[in-house]
């Protein structure tokens, strides 16, 4: 899935700063002679920082792009390093052959140098083609935005972007591709904002818009679903894995995946209470945000949480959706 959901600030906002990066490292501490996977590399921020406490890192991604980040780790810190290309909803299988693992790191956040290349197209602040796509590869933004019917579109910007205005803004957007194609990120930014206005001082317009679509174009839930599963696979007991995410959307799924019980139907008190089912996950930590001095220097920051847990003995579950709060586009096959 690589990196996703950091809220974007201003055009000229700055390199990408890992969120939280004190918190994640006190996640895995001690780290001297540990095995971390990285699941999301990006630019590499927590790859060096576990490096640069002790760790063996192998680290994971499926963006061709950060491969001038992980040349460079590689270089640095030769025979601590690992790269490997590929998601991290495949984690497990992607390090099968690393030895044991302690620990898995993943952050759920798309990073500042995918936003601030305009050419990939997740930017509604930046002139580009209407992409996103993570890998480059399969259906783009642009494909939805002009290929789906109105209630389709608008049923997916609700249930991935929690537009409430997404029934107005998919109308607006099929009149518009009438015309002529939409095929640039300021083009569809600006059919949003004539949608359903700009107040000062609020959020873009077309903020929830771009999210939903990033989500599509990547199957970023099921990714994220997969990779959790994969880390529980994965982690013997005592691993401990740390998630970062940056919507509610997200942080409901990784609460629910530590603590099942979040997710299930509450029991009566009335009727005989059922036994519920091995704990996968102990010692899971409240969750983390940052402060007021981090978000002062990564205003990007501002949305992140950290969630962490510990691996039990209990075997792994089998992958499951249902009971994580997972969104489901309405009308989808």
């Amino acid at each position: 899935m690589g990196k996703r959901s950091v809220p974007e600030t201003s055009p000229n906002a700055g390199p990408h700063i890992p969120v939280l990066l004190d918190e994640v490292l006190a996640a895995f501490a001690p780290l001297e002679g540990k095995r971390i996977v990285d699941g999301t590399f990006g630019a590499g921020g927590y790859s060096r920082a576990l490096l640069q406490a002790g760790a063996s890192v192998i680290a994971i991604d499926r963006d061709p792009s950060v491969k001038p980040f992980a040349d460079a780790l590689l270089a640095e810190f030769s025979g601590r390093f690992t790269f490997v290309a590929g998601t991290f909803s495949e984690l497990d299988a992607l390090t099968a052959e690393h030895g044991s693992i302690d620990g898995v790191v993943l952050d759920i956040g798309v990073s500042s140098m995918q936003l601030d290349e305009a050419e990939r197209g997740f930017s509604f602040m930046r002139e580009g083609p209407l992409d996103m796509r993570m890998s480059g590869e399969g259906e783009s933004a642009a494909d939805l935005v002009n290929g789906l019917e109105a209630e389709a579109l608008a049923n997916l910007l609700y249930a991935f972007g929690e537009e409430r205005k997404s029934r107005r803004i998919a109308q607006f957007i099929v009149a518009a591709r009438e015309t002529a194609p939409i095929e640039t990120t300021l083009e569809l930014a600006r059919i949003i904002e004539k949608a359903i206005g700009r107040k000062p001082g609020d959020a873009h317009p077309a903020t929830r818009s771009f999210q939903a679509l990033r989500i599509a174009v990547n199957a970023e839930f099921d990714q994220l679903v997969e990779g959790l599963f994969a880390a529980e696979r994965l982690l013997g007991e005592g691993g401990r894995l740390a998630v970062i995410t940056f919507h509610s959307l997200e942080d409901r799924i990784v609460k629910r995946f530590f603590d099942p019980e979040k997710g299930g139907p509450a029991q009566s008190r009335h009727l005989p209470q059922t036994q519920g089912e091995a704990l996968r996950w102990i010692d899971v930590a409240k969750a983390r945000k940052p402060g007021e001095a981090e978000l002062s220097r990564n205003p990007r920051a501002r949305s992140s949480i950290l969630r962490a847990g510990t691996r039990s003995d209990a075997p792994a579950r089998a992958v499951k959706f249902t009971g994580l709060g997972v969104p489901v586009v309405r009308g989808a096959a």
